[in-house]
C-alpha cells in the first residue's frame, strides 16, 4: 500500500516539526516546507527516522504568490501523487499596534498567513481531481474568538483565514474537507521568564497551557475525520473563553 501524504508548511521548525513528527509517526510521507534551511528538529528528524517514511524538503517562500502556486507542482512530480493532508501552518507574527500597522504590515501578513494557505488548498483540490478526497487543516490561533489589540496586522489575517474555513469547506463540497485548529500559547520564546510562564498557566481555564502535541493530535484527528469539515477546533487550555487585555507576552 501507499502511504498517505502531508503537506505541512514550515514543518520543519517549532509547532509545525511537532506536527510533522505526529504525522510520521501514523505513517504519513512528509512534504515539508521552509523559507530556509531545510534541517528538521531534532524531534522531527528522530521521528522520520525510526517511522522511516519518504520525505523531502521544499524551500519556498510563500508570501511570494507565485511560489505558492508552484509548490504543489513541485511536491505531486517529487512524490508522483497530490498530497492526502494539506497542513497550512507557515505564518508570520508581527508586534505591530493599530498605531503601528500599514499597508506594507498588513500586505505582508495577509500573503503568507491568507494568501498561501486558500491558493495552496485551491491546487489541492485542482491536482486531487475527482481520484479522492483530501483533507485541509489551516491552523490559526484562539485569539480570533476574543481579540486584543496586540500583533493587529497578524490577528487580523489570522481572523480571515479562520473564515475561510467554512467559505472553503462550502465551496469544494465533496471535493474536499476543510477544517482548522486554533492554538494558544504552545511553545514560549525566550522572551517569557519562569515567573510569567507560571503565572499564564494559572490564567487559563484548565490551569494550565496547551501542550504541542495536543495541537499535533488534533491535527491528526481532523486528518481522519471523514464526516467532518468546517469546523474549528481550540486546543489552548481554554483560554478562548476568556477576554485578556493584551497579549500573553505583556501579560
Amino acid at each position: 500500500m501507499t502511504r498517505p501524504l502531508a503537506l505541512v508548511t514550515g514543518g520543519v521548525r517549532r509547532l509545525g516539526a511537532v506536527i510533522a513528527a505526529k504525522l510520521a509517526g501514523a505513517g504519513y510521507d512528509l512534504a515539508l516546507t521552509s523559507h530556509g534551511d531545510g534541517q528538521p528538529d531534532p524531534a522531527l528528524a528522530q521521528a522520520i527516522e525510526e517511522s522511516a517514511v519518504q520525505w523531502h524538503h521544499f524551500a519556498a517562500d510563500l508570501s511570494d504568490t507565485a511560489q505558492a502556486e508552484a509548490l504543489m507542482l513541485s511536491v505531486c512530480a517529487h512524490f508522483g501523487r497530490a498530497p492526502d493532508l494539506l497542513v497550512n501552518n507557515a505564518a508570520i507574527f508581527g508586534q505591530d499596534g493599530w498605531s503601528a500597522m500599514d499597508a506594507a504590515s498588513l500586505e505582508a501578513h495577509f500573503r503568507l498567513n491568507l494568501f498561501a494557505p486558500v491558493l495552496l488548498a485551491k491546487a489541492l483540490v485542482s491536482a486531487a481531481g475527482d481520484s479522492f478526497q483530501p483533507a485541509i487543516v489551516h491552523i490559526v490561533d484562539q485569539r480570533i474568538r476574543n481579540p486584543n489589540g496586540d500583533q493587529l496586522s497578524y490577528t487580523l489575517s489570522k481572523q480571515a483565514l479562520a473564515e475561510s474555513v467554512r467559505s472553503l469547506a462550502s465551496a469544494f463540497g465533496l471535493r474536499a474537507r476543510v477544517n482548522g485548529v486554533a492554538p494558544g500559547l504552545v511553545i514560549p520564546t525566550e522572551d517569557y521568564s519562569d515567573v510569567q510562564m507560571g503565572r499564564l498557566n494559572a490564567a487559563m481555564p484548565l490551569g494550565q497551557l496547551p501542550d504541542p502535541e495536543n495541537v499535533a493530535e488534533a491535527v491528526l484527528y481532523l486528518a481522519r475525520a471523514r464526516d467532518v469539515t468546517g469546523q474549528i477546533l481550540c486546543v489552548d487550555g481554554g483560554a478562548h473563553l476568556k477576554s485578556y487585555p493584551r497579549d500573553f507576552l505583556h501579560l
